[in-house]
C-alpha cells in the first residue's frame, strides 16, 4: 500500500503483515487527530476487544502537530507534539488490542481543502484493503472544521466504492457537539457500557492532551454517562454508558444526496418537532 505521505505509518500492534491486519478488520475507526478514536469511535473498540472474528481498525487522517499544549508540554515544537502524539495513539492500539492503526499524517490545512483529493485516495484505498461492515467517523454537526473535513473525505471516497463494497453501516459520533438534540427517531444510541476501566485507560493514555489543559477523560466518561440518564425521560436506565450517532449511511446509498441537504433536514425536523411540543402544549392546533 503506497499512501500519500511519506511519513504515513501502518502500525500493527500484532506484528501480522500489513496486508492481512487489515483484511481482518470489521470495525474501522477514521478521526481527525490522535485520541478521537478513543472518543468517538470506542462502540467499534469495544466490539473487537478480545473477540476472535472482530478486528478494530483506526486511521488518524492529520499529523497532530497544531495541539494546545501546557505544563511539561508548553514549550514542546508542532514537530515534537507529532511525534509525542503518534507515540500515545500507538499505545492506545496496543492497550484496545487494534487490529491496525493507521497514521495518514496530512495537516489539517490538507482536510479542509476541499479540493484535495490525495487524502480521499487513501481513503480509497484503506475500504479496498479492509472491507469494513461498520465506520465510526466525525458528525457532520460537528463544530471542528478538520473534523467535518475528515468525514466529507470518507463520505466522497466512500460513494466511490461499487455498492457490493460498501460497509452496512457509517456512523458520526460525537467529539465536538453533542448529538443529544437530534430527534430520538433519528438518534443511534450505541450502548458502550463494557469495559469501563479499559475506556479510562485507553483515555487516559493522551497525556499530552490531558496534562497539556484538556481534560478530555473526565468530559467523555461524563458524557457517556449522562447520555445513558438523559437518554429517556420516563424510563429506568438500561445501560451506564452510551454515545449517540448520526447515521451517516443514507448519504452513501444515495450519492446524489447533497451533505447539507442532509444535515438540514435533520435540523429541521428537530425544529418542526419542537415547535410542535410547544404548540401542543400551549393548546395550539397545529
Amino acid at each position: 500500500m503506497r499512501l500519500g505521505v511519506d511519513t504515513a505509518e501502518v502500525f500493527v500492534p500484532d506484528e501480522l503483515p500489513v496486508e492481512a491486519a487489515l483484511a481482518r478488520t470489521t470495525h474501522l475507526g477514521i478521526g481527525a487527530h490522535p485520541d478521537d478514536l478513543e472518543i468517538m469511535a470506542i462502540h467499534g473498540i469495544l466490539s473487537c476487544f478480545h473477540q476472535k472474528d472482530h478486528w478494530f481498525t483506526g486511521v488518524v487522517v492529520t499529523d497532530g502537530g497544531g495541539s494546545p499544549r501546557d505544563g511539561v508540554y508548553g514549550e514542546f515544537s508542532d514537530e515534537q507534539m507529532r511525534s509525542v502524539r503518534r507515540r500515545e495513539q500507538k499505545k492506545a492500539a496496543l492497550v484496545g488490542e487494534y487490529g491496525a492503526q493507521v497514521f495518514l499524517d496530512y495537516p489539517s490545512a490538507a482536510v479542509k481543502d476541499g479540493g484535495n483529493v490525495a487524502i480521499v485516495e487513501d481513503l480509497l484505498q484503506l475500504f479496498r484493503a479492509t472491507r469494513a461492515r461498520d465506520i465510526y467517523t466525525h458528525n457532520l454537526a460537528d463544530k471542528h472544521d478538520t473534523h467535518v473535513g475528515v468525514t466529507l473525505k470518507v463520505i466522497e471516497a466512500l460513494r466511490k466504492l461499487p455498492e457490493v463494497d460498501r460497509p452496512k453501516k457509517v456512523y458520526g459520533c460525537e467529539v465536538w457537539r453533542d448529538l443529544d438534540w437530534l430527534s430520538d427517531s433519528e438518534k443511534v444510541a450505541l450502548d458502550v457500557s463494557s469495559h469501563e476501566n479499559l475506556q479510562n485507560a485507553l483515555l487516559g493514555l493522551f497525556d499530552s492532551q490531558i496534562a497539556g489543559g484538556k481534560r478530555y477523560d473526565l468530559a467523555t466518561m461524563g458524557r457517556r454517562r449522562a447520555n445513558a440518564t438523559y437518554y429517556a425521560s420516563h424510563d429506568v436506565d438500561v445501560t451506564t454508558g452510551m454515545v449517540f450517532a448520526m447515521d451517516l449511511t443514507p448519504l452513501i446509498e444515495d450519492p446524489g444526496l447533497g451533505v447539507s441537504d442532509f444535515v438540514k433536514g435533520h435540523i429541521d425536523r428537530f425544529s418542526d418537532e419542537l415547535a410542535h411540543r410547544l404548540d401542543r402544549l400551549q393548546g395550539i392546533a397545529s
